[in-house]
């Protein structure tokens, strides 16, 4: 497809658009609603499981806007635009949602928490919320295979800047829009997207933002088209649209990708959850590092530790290699694979409790760290695929390996319904609920699809 658009050609935004707005709840495939509801389930139970983190403390006390949507886990009823501030922050904010294994990008915490806002505040059904998650999650996914990883090499991070695109989608699904209102709307969403991977520098909590800020610019994308405002039809392919502007040039777009099959094959049924606290590509060293444990391998007796890597991947989790074998905020140690592969080898575990200041000052695992470095592997599938590596050398010389061909809670070994629910429980009791009310939640998560009134979620304010 050219780069750019004349006045009779049809745009990528266009195309979109007439897919998304004819997308017919009752019509979804059930592998499609199975998805939504996990997405759902796991999206609420990070919300609820960050809830008293200090950057959503901070986050709620900022926003003075009061309403009647829900931040999951808060009493405090929110506008639309703060509800899904907070509860898209909060839901990435561990690092333990959702992802696409295709190319890098995290759908759930951006869409979902944009499309409950939306139909809460105006009072739409559990049907249009499943809607709407289902095209603006398809769309979130799609985007990130027009130019894999062209986002992240250019500093950008694709959660923020493609995310609220796909919200934006899911939002005016969700409430009935016409195709020539959301085609402005993803117009003004292009202006909106953002979103420097600077984080990574010191650990700091703007990452955690950028969903939260991306599903609260779709809702403000959304209005303005309703009301008239106008955005470009071209923000995708035009000369100066999303992917010219935040993305590097020498990898070739693909808007098919984005288009081609819409309604036919549905690439959210392929979203991938984390058995762990941290970032995604970490996850098959963590298994990896968990495997040789089990086989007796004692931390005390190893001399080095050596894993296979994608280069693609080195800036964020493994350099400044100083920084990653000694976090400086619990943050950065979830984007180490030298701290996670010796709490895989230390511990077993990787969970919201292994990512604390306390947890990283533990000169145990520090001296284990210290001792994990990297070798690129040109021939690794990132990120097509997530692959895991661990080669201890142990003092008298002998060589322990374990590999995984593949993330486990992706599409090649996806978690099974009752380890999801098993993850929801574990970060609602986290987050402060008792066992009762875990079973509680649940019940309204698991059926608000169902439910005539998204207003139900307000049952989730609570936790005692």
């Amino acid at each position: 497809m050219s780069d750019t658009v004349d006045a009779a050609s049809t745009s990528v935004a266009e195309r979109v658009a007439a897919w998304a707005c004819a997308v017919a709840p009752q019509a979804l495939p059930g592998g499609v609603r199975e998805s939504a509801v996990r997405v759902l389930l796991d999206v609420a139970g990070n919300c609820i499981a960050a809830r008293e983190r200090d950057y959503v403390r901070s986050l709620v006390a900022a926003w003075d806007g009061d309403g009647a949507c829900t931040a999951l886990g808060h009493a405090r009823g929110l506008d639309a635009a703060g509800a899904a501030l907070v509860n898209g922050t909060a839901a990435h904010g561990e690092d333990f949602d959702d992802t696409f294994e295709g190319s890098p990008v995290h759908a759930g915490c951006v869409v979902v928490p944009a499309v409950l806002a939306a139909c809460e505040r105006h009072g739409r059904s559990g049907a249009a919320a499943l809607a709407g998650i289902a095209a603006g999650m398809e769309i979130t996914c799609r985007l990130t295979l027009v130019a894999p990883t062209a986002i992240h090499r250019a500093g950008f991070h694709p959660t923020a800047v493609l995310g609220g695109l796909g919200a934006t989608v899911g939002v005016g699904r969700a409430l009935g829009v016409s195709p020539p209102v959301l085609v402005n709307a993803l117009g003004i969403a292009g202006s909106m997207a953002g979103g420097i991977i600077e984080y990574l520098a010191e650990g700091t909590w703007t990452k955690r933002l950028h969903p939260g800020w991306a599903a609260h610019s779709a809702l403000r994308a959304v209005a303005m088209a309703e009301h008239g405002f106008t955005g470009p039809r071209t923000v995708f392919e035009g000369t100066h649209g999303l992917f010219n502007g935040f993305a590097v040039a020498d990898i070739a777009r693909d808007y098919a990708q984005l288009t081609d099959g819409l309604g036919e094959r549905w690439l959210l049924q392929n979203i991938a959850f984390k058995p762990y606290a941290c970032g995604t590509m970490i996850q098959p060293y963590i298994d990896c590092a968990i495997a040789l444990r089990q086989r007796g391998i004692a931390p005390h007796a190893v001399e080095s530790v050596r894993c296979e890597t994608a280069e693609g991947i080195v800036h964020r989790l493994w350099e400044p290699l100083a920084e990653k074998r000694r976090p400086t905020t619990p943050y950065s140690a979830k984007f180490s694979v030298p701290y996670c592969v010796a709490l895989g080898l230390l511990r077993g575990t990787a969970g919201l409790a292994d990512f604390t200041r306390e947890r990283i000052e533990d000169p145990e695992i520090l001296e284990l760290a210290a001792r994990v470095g990297y070798v690129v592997d040109p021939h690794n599938e990132y990120p097509r695929n997530y692959t895991g590596h661990v080669a201890v050398r142990l003092r008298d010389g002998e060589l322990h390996e374990a590999r995984q061909a593949h993330m486990r809670g992706g599409v090649r070994e996806p978690l099974t319904r009752e380890e999801l629910v098993r993850k929801f429980r574990d970060n609602v009791v986290f987050g402060g609920a008792s066992e009762a009310r875990v079973e509680t939640l649940r019940g309204v998560l698991e059926t608000l699809f169902e439910r005539d009134a998204v207003s139900d979620l307000g049952a989730c304010r609570t936790l005692s």
